[in-house]
């Protein structure tokens, strides 16, 4: 049979071949200059968030030299103190930020504002009244999850959704509804890499048969109810609409053999009582899926809020008993520099997941994988738990023209960009501030237009940053 290579689509080739995703980017399927440039335009994302804040000691504190979070210095002779040094060789690859913050939630406290680390949404300030929308990553992957088998990966140390600001995952629908997190190696890399079983085809079936007899049902039933219940079947009803997408894709995907990968230096058996290697792990997965091209989004939340849960197990990386404990006795003998050794061990991991990316040819594009992914890191917890001033780290992304080796300062009358603006514990965390914020929707907004994604808003922000 004779087979015209230059007008076979790469993925209709490949797919049809049988070794779809086990095979690497060829040049000889992309003879043209136009579809070379297809696999140069790959963009990935992934966002991490820190429970419980980081040290930012006062300027007369001892620790404020050592180990505040934020750096000394200006825009681009800033110097990374003792918690952040492990990222100097990454330097050139990463933007540091102060004076941003979500507006609707500035009065609450910090414990409670993870759930819109990636909204911005208002999430009320009482359990009854709670409501949130889209994340960020979810945005992203309505517009390139068609292209992957999995629109995005969804992690978490702690697992499942949480409760309502109670977030075990950063995660939500167009609904503003949880995404429930996974948070076990093993689970997580045979959703990835390993076929669901023989009968995966007919499973898929029942499931799509089963939704198509709820949907009719649905029709019948909203004629009788009240307007406020046409809603709430309206809003079950999109839920179930997603859920039938999601089965036709896995049904276009099921032919189609996973990727190969090298297990051989990972144990998906790993939990949080080993920190370290756990954190290790859920890195790598993340960095495998990324080089198969199995997803491009992933978020992963390190902990929960609060303490509660197995992800308090990770400050025993370096000798600690949990790590919310760590966020409140900062005012004891090293207690800043024992928060502060803490984080250096987080930005440790996260800058030797980036070196990885870094060191990685991006498959069949230029660069880097690191220079086609952009990382978001932080913390919408910041000194004595406020929801001012978020700790964040932006790096990666330079194919996609993001600017790197500087630290950028926002907002009026916080000069020195410290949290904590006078109040020195966590009752005071309603107190008035001295100075002002910029929206950290402002910054979404510009990754998603980096990213790609033509958005007019996201989380009330229409501007963007240029300098970024």
């Amino acid at each position: 049979m004779n087979m015209n290579l230059s007008s076979l689509d790469r993925r209709k080739f490949l797919r049809g071949a049988g070794v779809a995703l086990a095979l690497p980017w060829l040049e000889t399927f992309a003879p043209t200059a136009q579809a070379a440039a297809s696999s140069v335009k790959r963009k990935r994302l992934a966002c991490f968030y820190l429970p419980d804040g980081v040290p930012m000691p006062l300027e007369k504190d001892p620790s404020f030299k050592d180990w505040s979070w934020f750096p000394h210095g200006g825009r681009k002779d800033f110097v990374l103190t003792k918690c952040m040094e492990t990222l100097e060789p990454l330097r050139n690859e990463l933007t540091i930020f102060s004076g941003l913050s979500h507006p609707a939630v500035r009065h609450v406290h910090g414990h409670r504002n993870a759930d819109q680390f990636l909204t911005g949404a208002d999430t009320g300030a009482m359990d009854d009244s709670y409501q949130n929308s889209i994340s960020l990553d979810q945005v992203f992957a309505d517009h390139v999850g068609e292209y992957t088998r999995h629109a995005s990966l969804v992690m978490s140390t702690d697992g499942g959704t949480g409760s309502p600001r109670g977030a075990h995952t950063m995660s939500y629908n167009t609904q503003g509804r949880p995404i429930p997190a996974e948070h076990k190696p093993k689970r997580i890399f045979d959703m990835l890499f390993v076929k669901s079983g023989p009968d995966a085809a007919r499973r898929l079936a029942l499931s799509k048969s089963a939704l198509d007899d709820l949907l009719e049902d649905a029709r019948s039933l909203n004629r009788s109810l009240s307007e406020h219940d046409q809603k709430t079947l309206a809003d079950y009803l999109q839920s179930v609409r997603d859920t039938e997408v999601k089965v036709e894709k896995a049904k276009r995907w099921l032919n189609i053999p996973m990727p190969r990968v090298n297990t051989d230096h990972l144990n998906l058996d790993i939990t949080p009582e080993d920190p370290r290697n756990f954190l290790r792990t859920m890195y790598e997965l993340i960095y495998l899926a990324f080089k198969t091209d199995t997803t491009r989004i992933a978020t992963y939340q390190l902990g929960r809020e609060n303490g509660v849960g197995i992800s308090d197990y990770l400050a025993r990386a370096v000798g600690f008993k949990g790590t919310h404990y760590l966020s409140h006795e900062t005012k004891k003998p090293d207690g800043y520099k024992n928060f502060g050794i803490y984080c250096r061990f987080i930005n440790e991991e996260l800058g030797r997941f980036a070196s990885r990316l870094k060191a990685t040819p991006e498959p069949g594009g230029d660069g880097n994988m690191l220079d086609n992914t952009v990382l978001l890191f932080g913390s919408a917890s910041s000194a004595f738990h406020l929801s001012r001033n978020y700790p964040l780290l932006l790096m990666g992304g330079r194919n996609m023209g993001f600017k790197h080796g500087q630290y950028l300062k926002y907002g009026q009358g916080n000069d020195k960009h410290q949290a904590t603006a006078g109040i020195s514990s966590d009752a005071g965390w309603r107190g008035e501030m001295n100075y002002t914020e910029l929206p950290l929707s402002n910054l979404y907004l510009t990754m998603l237009h980096k990213l790609g994604v033509e958005a007019k808003t996201f989380g009330g922000s229409t501007e963007t940053f240029s300098e970024v």
